[in-house]
């Protein structure tokens, strides 16, 4: 039988395998209707290469900006102002688009949020590429493309006949095809290039960063929470362990981006004081700078803090925040149609 500390490095390997491999360049468009809180734009576009932000456009500012020093060589281009201009359409589309979504749903009123995102993913042994593109709508998905079977397929019942109306382009599904399969994986190689010659001080794709692991609780009835930050890659496994056993009341938050271009994320172990002090309960992140799995023990001497950063929890605008967070959007130079619902 293997020892626990096999067991954890068999794991840790497994994970090292599945997430080291793969660079994604990820576009995602969002639009809000309805009131939402100070700090959040009607439509916002965010492009992510590998997890890290490269460019962003809101409709706020109403401007396409470079977030690497890198990508300031193609903000020098012409190409950038098409770009500004498909983002400034794609506003308007969503604008329109969203009023007949809450149709459908039987909405009247309330915050509502219709995402695209879409994008493709390398395999950095191989060379192989794979694309995906998906839309949400508050949080839910909503319409995905299935590209071996070159169609979009549904679920909601409220996106049937979009879906049947897409399907019925076969022009268009044949142009998204050949984008997916050859110009998305272009651009993918073309930045990944260009993002190796980074100023001293910044941090490369390859940088590879352990994370901070801390326990919190806000007070002695509350929940305690595994915290991981200042990791990267983004990639990260954190579990709760009962008596060195994977305990199931869990709740696992979604992987954030902090300033400085590392990421954060928590697990929230839902057990009462009184209960995990009879027990032995742990927190085991895994990360792929990690030979070995960082273990916390839950004790009342571990817990370093009664305040937990706010960041960690999503506001009543959670659906919101949520997509906001998780942007990694529109920047794919050449992508000539935006999808309308009329």
């Amino acid at each position: 039988m293997k020892s626990k500390t096999e067991a954890h490095k068999k794991r840790n390997n497994s994970m090292l395998m599945s997430t080291t491999l793969h660079i994604t360049l990820i576009t995602t468009y969002t639009g809000i209707h309805g009131q939402t809180v100070a700090g959040i734009p009607e439509f916002s576009a965010v492009t992510t290469l590998d997890g890290r932000q490269i460019d962003y456009y809101d409709s706020d500012k109403g401007t396409l900006v470079p977030r690497q020093d890198w990508m300031k060589e193609f903000a020098s281009r012409d190409t950038w102002k098409k770009d500004t201009k498909i983002r400034e359409q794609v506003q308007k589309i969503y604008k329109n688009n969203i009023p007949h979504l809450m149709k459908r749903f039987d909405q009247t009123h309330g915050v509502h949020v219709y995402q695209r995102m879409y994008g493709c993913e390398r395999d950095d042994e191989t060379g192989d590429s794979r694309g995906f593109d998906q839309y949400g709508y508050d949080g839910e998905d909503f319409i995905t493309l299935d590209l071996r079977k070159g169609r979009y397929n549904t679920s909601v019942p409220q996106a049937t006949v979009t879906v049947e109306k897409w399907n019925n382009d076969r022009t268009q599904l044949d142009s998204l095809t050949e984008y997916y399969r050859n110009e998305c994986s272009y651009w993918l190689r073309v930045f990944l290039k260009k993002s190796f010659v980074v100023k001293k001080g910044t941090l490369s794709l390859r940088t590879s960063i352990c994370p901070d692991v801390t326990l919190l609780q806000k007070n002695s009835s509350s929940p305690v929470v595994c915290h991981a930050t200042g990791f990267y890659p983004s990639a990260v496994t954190i579990t709760w362990r009962k008596n060195g056993q994977d305990h199931n009341n869990v709740k696992i938050g979604d992987t954030l981006p902090n300033e400085d271009g590392t990421f954060q994320k928590n697990a929230t172990l839902n057990v009462l004081q009184d209960v995990w002090k009879k027990d032995q309960y742990g927190c085991v992140v895994e990360h792929i700078n990690l030979t070995d799995p960082i273990q916390k023990i839950l004790t009342e001497d571990e817990i370093k803090s009664n305040n937990i950063p706010s960041n960690l929890f999503f506001s009543s605008y959670a659906a919101i925040n949520k997509l906001m967070l998780h942007l990694s959007v529109a920047l794919f130079t050449g992508y000539k149609k935006v999808r309308t619902f009329i």
